[in-house]
């Protein structure tokens, strides 16, 4: 979709709300902020308007207060996964190591940092686009990000150390990927939202080795359907965790929580 260089408050939200923009005043107020030319004020609207998630086209997403960096190919944090933030803090509210497994844009980590202040946080995931948007997000915390295959990315003197390890992993079984909304299917890495046959692929390796990393009393903590929280659980307890889920129904959200004993 092509626009006519739309310049003015209400000619952006006419364009946005042409585009079929729910929010049309509140994005254009985003997108007048962050245009800093009329030409790249065009630029951005028509992305937007072409469908292009409003996180890709400013260049950060709101995550618990904080300004994260986002970029084209690289996962955007949802608001409700402030909801796993909160559940591990409070799980371990004095946790001094914090691992953000499948980190994305390290949203998750910067996060808790952020909240405990001073904790040693270590961020991996398996694409190097998501590293590097990590690395600039979890910097101003004295975050390490790592590209790697799981727990294979992180450093070996992590093992039974880890406080709160997080892991956003992709739960979306690979036969339902095709009816995700257009922002995340076009415009999203695969490898962070395809969790294999039924979703939980990814978190079944997670759930296996994770005992190992984390300190006594440390826990585990990964985002998943309500539908599949009861086979997340019984991979957790083969994993010999302690488990259980934690269900926010204002973000809809489902966590599964495992404790190392």
């Amino acid at each position: 979709m092509t626009s006519t260089s739309p310049r003015s408050p209400d000619s952006v939200v006419a364009a946005l709300r042409a585009a079929g923009c729910v929010f049309a005043e509140d994005e254009a107020r985003l997108l007048l902020a962050a245009a800093r030319t009329p030409d790249e004020l065009t630029a951005m609207v028509d992305r937007r308007a072409s469908g292009a998630p409003l996180e890709l086209v400013v260049g950060w997403a709101e995550f618990r207060g904080l300004r994260i960096a986002v970029e084209p190919g690289v996962f955007v944090p949802r608001r409700r996964t402030e909801f796993l933030v909160e559940q591990a803090l409070a799980h371990v509210p004095d946790a001094s190591v914090v691992v953000d497994l499948c980190c994305g844009s390290g949203a998750v980590g910067a996060a808790l940092a952020d909240a405990l202040g001073g904790a040693e946080l270590h961020a991996a995931d398996i694409d190097p686009a998501a590293v590097r948007c990590a690395a600039r997000n979890i910097a101003p915390f004295g975050g390490h990000a790592y590209a790697g295959d799981l727990y294979e990315a992180l450093p070996g003197r992590l093992r039974g150390r880890v406080d709160i390890l997080a892991a956003n992993v992709p739960y979306v079984p690979s036969d339902e990927v095709a009816f995700l909304p257009a922002e995340a299917r076009e415009h999203e890495p695969l490898v962070a939202l395809d969790g294999g046959g039924d979703g939980l692929d990814v978190l079944r390796r997670v759930a296996a080795e994770a005992s190992e990393w984390l300190a006594p009393g440390g826990c585990l903590l990964v985002e998943t359907s309500e539908r599949q929280a009861p086979t997340a659980v019984d991979a957790f307890t083969r994993g010999g965790l302690a488990s259980r889920v934690a269900v926010s129904e204002e973000w809809y959200a489902n966590v599964v929580i495992g404790v190392r004993s």
